[in-house]
Parts: C-alpha cells; sequence; structure tokens
C-alpha cells in the first residue's frame, strides 16, 4: 500500500458528522516528544509517524505543533504550558516517557486540555481520578505486558527471575506489575537492582543478578539504554533467558545490541511483528498497512511499536472530533471538555496497535489483543507463539 493511499484511509476512518458551523475551523494539535536525548530512538519513530498524519482531522484543517523535549520532564512541562497558553491547542499528544508524562498531568489538568500520552506505564491514567481525568494512552499498559510475558515466562518453565530496571517510574511501574503476576504464576523474583538511563556501566549490579542465580533475567527499561545490561549479562557468561519489556522495539535497539540482543523476550504490539502475526489477528490488517506505508517512507526495518502508538493517535482523534464538533468549535474550552468526553467512547475502534474500546475508568482502552510475545530472530522482531 503506498503512503497516500494509506493516509486516505486514515482520512476516512471515521464517519464524519459536522454541524455546519463547525466546518473547516483550525483544529490545533500540540505535540511533546523526546526527538533528542536518551529517549530519542523513541520520540524520533513517533515524530516520523506523525508526519504522516493527514492535513485535516474529521473535516477540520489542522495545524500539528511538535516540540522536542529533550528526554527531560522538566522541558516538557515547560514545552506543553506553551503550547497550551501561546498556542492555544485544542489537545496535547505525547509525551514519550512516564516520567515527564506525569510531570505533564498539571499543566493539562489546569488548562483543562486532554492529553493523549505515548508511554507504556499506566500510572499516568490509574487510577481515573483528579488530574488523570485529563490523561488518555495509547501504548498497552505495562501490567497487560507483565501478564502476557510471565505467562510465557510459567509455559516454558521459568522459576526464578532476576529484575533489572531503570531508576525512575518506567522500572517502578514494572516492577510493581511484573511483581503481581509473577507471584500469580509462581514465579520468585531473586534479586532486583536499578540502574539510569545515562549510566556507562552496570557491571555491580549485573554480577549480584548473576549471583542469585535465576532462570532468566528481566531488564525494564526503554530504548537503547536497555542494551548495556543485557550486553553486561552476555559478557559476564549469563546463560539463562534474558526478557525485555515493550519499550525496546526499534532498530536502533537491534542495531546497537547485535549479537549480544539475538534471542532477546519480550512483549510487544502488533505493528512490531506484523509480517509474522497469525492471519486472524484483528489488527494484522491496520498493522500491515501503517507498516508497508511507514517502511516505504523511511525504509525497510524502520518501523517501531513507538511509531505504531503514533499511528494510532490519528483514527483516536478522528473518532473523537468528529462527535466533539457536535458540541463546540475547535479554539474553546468547551470543545476541549467536550474532545476528552468523546475520547471516552471510542468503540472496538482498529488502530495500528490493537482495538480500542475507552470508558470513564479506561483511557486506555485496549485488551489481549493488544498484547503479543515477540523474539529477536536472525536480526529482526518475530511474532513467537505462546
Amino acid at each position: 500500500m503506498t503512503l497516500s493511499k494509506f493516509t486516505r484511509r486514515l482520512a476516512a476512518g471515521a464517519a464524519l458528522s459536522v454541524v455546519a458551523a463547525a466546518a473547516h475551523a483550525q483544529l490545533k494539535v500540540g505535540i511533546d516528544l523526546s526527538s533528542t536525548g536518551p529517549a530519542a530512538a523513541i520520540g524520533i519513530t513517533s515524530k516520523n509517524a506523525m508526519l504522516m498524519w493527514p492535513k485535516t482531522i474529521a473535516g477540520q484543517n489542522a495545524e500539528y505543533i511538535i516540540l522536542d523535549d529533550g528526554s527531560d520532564p522538566g522541558a516538557a512541562v515547560r514545552n506543553i504550558r506553551k503550547l497550551i497558553s501561546e498556542d492555544h491547542v485544542d489537545v496535547i499528544v505525547g509525551p514519550n516517557i512516564t516520567p515527564a508524562a506525569l510531570a505533564a498531568l498539571d499543566p493539562v489538568a489546569e488548562s483543562e486540555t486532554p492529553m493523549i500520552t505515548l508511554i507504556g506505564s499506566a500510572s499516568v491514567v490509574e487510577p481515573q481520578e483528579g488530574k488523570k481525568v485529563w490523561a488518555f494512552k495509547m501504548a498497552q499498559t505495562d501490567r497487560a505486558m507483565a501478564d502476557v510475558m510471565t505467562r510465557y515466562m510459567a509455559n516454558h518453565g521459568v522459576k526464578t527471575v532476576g529484575f533489572i530496571g531503570f531508576a525512575d517510574s518506567y522500572g517502578d511501574s514494572w516492577l510493581n506489575e511484573f511483581t503481581k503476576f509473577a507471584d500469580l504464576r509462581h514465579i520468585r523474583i531473586v534479586a532486583s537492582e536499578r540502574f539510569n538511563r545515562t549510566d556507562a556501566s552496570v557491571t555491580g549490579q549485573i554480577l549480584k543478578l548473576m549471583a542469585a542465580k535465576p532462570d532468566a533475567v528481566l531488564i525494564a527499561g526503554a530504548g537503547t539504554p536497555t542494551v548495556l545490561p543485557q550486553r553486561t549479562l552476555v559478557e559476564r557468561g549469563f546463560k539463562g533467558a534474558i526478557y525485555q519489556t515493550h519499550g525496546i522495539a526499534t532498530p536502533e535497539f537491534i542495531k546497537l545490541g547485535g549479537k549480544d540482543v539475538e534471542g532477546t523476550l519480550f512483549p510487544t504490539q502488533p505493528v512490531v511483528v506484523a509480517r509474522t502475526l497469525p492471519a486472524d489477528h484483528p489488527s494484522k490488517k491496520a498493522a500491515l498497512a501503517f507498516v508497508n506505508a511507514y517502511e516505504e517512507k523511511y525504509g525497510k526495518g524502520t518501523v517501531t511499536q513507538f511509531a505504531g502508538d503514533a499511528a494510532g493517535v490519528y483514527p483516536r482523534l478522528q473518532d473523537a472530533v468528529a462527535r466533539a464538533l457536535k458540541t463546540a468549535k475547535p479554539g474553546t474550552k468547551e470543545f476541549r471538555v467536550a474532545l476528552r468526553a468523546e475520547l471516552e467512547h471510542a468503540h472496538e475502534l482498529v488502530v495500528p496497535n490493537g482495538v480500542v474500546s475507552t470508558s470513564a475508568t479506561d483511557h486506555v482502552g485496549l485488551d489481549q489483543r493488544a498484547s503479543v510475545m515477540g523474539v529477536i530472530k536472525n536480526g529482526a522482531f518475530t511474532y513467537l507463539a505462546q
């Protein structure tokens, strides 16, 4: 499928029902991404996908204002305050790292501006109360990913696990969720360590993990910084299975990791393994259409889960904006409030990374159809049956 066909399909994906007074109004979408810094491998591919979005949303001319936060939560908050107060955007998309998304809750709630984040952690949307009612999330939750991962572990004889995760809210959330499902499936965490995204060495932590003699090690991080602990495990002679989270699914991870990441096991979403998904997977058609269009524009093997999440924002907006326009015009508080409400009413909406059905208590809307296991095989992300 060509890029133009893909974008036409996106633009035609929702039935458009708009009031005449709102026709052709300008809709402003403020976007904050980590296009530089440690999370750049995530932010760049998200931005690439957004550059493929059509120029209209639900019949409205759309202006996309993209800012880079440099992987810095403080910069993300400054960007979002600027987008809200100076650019008067109708919706925020991003950030794409958990600490930044959590920090962004204050400005979006204060201004009553809906925010669709691109992070993995559910902490930005759960529980649905207070500031979090203004936040939505595209990526599958770490809870669902921990579920599918521990199920695979249990099915393949893993009894003990060593954990090493980011020393921030991403690592905190993953340790919390993984522990719950590990307990459920009688998998014991025998050692737990942390590392920073910018660390140059994790030898001490890895030696402590290996001393506990786990069957497998889980590295809970995102992007290229997660190569370091895996390479150290390999260099130190660890022979057990190595698991990573869905945050690794970028070509840069494979390129940087090389032979050291071959055989890595990880939970992921449909876009990453689109070509090897079972034929009856409900998102396979949408995932393949996006992958083909993305790789036509950016090159073979360049697609990521994060690009897939970003691609899914467009149909989410198309779906919700069409209904919000019945209440108010873009550029008003009334429209932002209506848009937030309508983002809660997606129903069986197929996006490249799953099927979305949201509610007042669920601002993610993805079920297990959005969670699959993958493996790095011959230098490529490949679907792995349970």
